[in-house]
C-alpha cells in the first residue's frame, strides 16, 4: 500500500471538502467552502493530507498557537479518515507524522476536541497517549444558536 502524507496547498485546500462534508454534515456546502478557504488563508493553520495509492482518504487541520500553560502547541481539528480505509492502521500512521510534524515547527505539546457522541476517537486518542485535562465549552452567538 503506497501511503503518503503532506501539507495541502492553499490552491488545492477545496480537496477536502468531501471528506469534511462526512465529519461535518450540518453545515451548508457554501458555508462549509466559505470557512475552509477562509482558514487556508491563516498564518497559524495548514492542512495535513493521507494519501493511499494516491487518493486523499484522510485530513487533518493543524492550528498552531502558544498558550501560557503549555507553550507552543498544535491542535489537530476536523480529522477525519474516509471510511472505507478505517481499521487498517492509517490513523496510527497519521497520528505518528502529525507528531513528528508538529514538533519540527517547535511545538512542545498537542491539544484537540473530541465530539462526546464519538466514543471511537476517544479509545484512538487514549491508544495514543492523549488524555483529558479538561472539557470544550462551546456559546453559539449567532441568532440562531444553532452549532453549524
Amino acid at each position: 500500500m503506497d501511503i503518503h502524507i503532506q501539507i495541502i496547498n492553499e490552491k488545492e485546500i477545496e480537496t477536502i471538502i468531501p471528506l469534511l462534508t462526512k465529519l461535518n454534515s450540518k453545515t451548508p456546502l457554501k458555508t462549509l467552502t466559505e470557512r475552509v478557504l477562509e482558514m487556508s488563508k491563516a498564518s497559524n493553520y495548514e492542512c495535513a493530507g493521507l494519501y493511499v495509492e494516491g487518493e486523499l482518504v484522510g485530513i487533518s487541520g493543524l492550528w498552531y498557537s502558544t498558550r501560557h500553560y503549555i507553550g507552543k502547541s498544535a491542535e489537530p481539528d476536523h480529522v477525519v479518515i474516509d471510511e472505507a480505509e478505517r481499521g487498517k492502521g492509517l490513523g496510527k500512521i497519521f497520528f505518528n507524522w502529525i507528531d513528528h510534524h508538529v514538533q519540527s515547527k517547535g511545538c512542545e505539546a498537542i491539544e484537540l476536541n473530541a465530539y462526546v457522541s464519538n466514543p471511537k476517537s476517544h479509545k484512538f486518542y487514549y491508544n495514543e497517549g492523549y488524555n483529558v485535562y479538561g472539557f470544550h465549552f462551546l456559546k453559539v452567538l449567532r441568532d440562531d444558536k444553532k452549532f453549524y
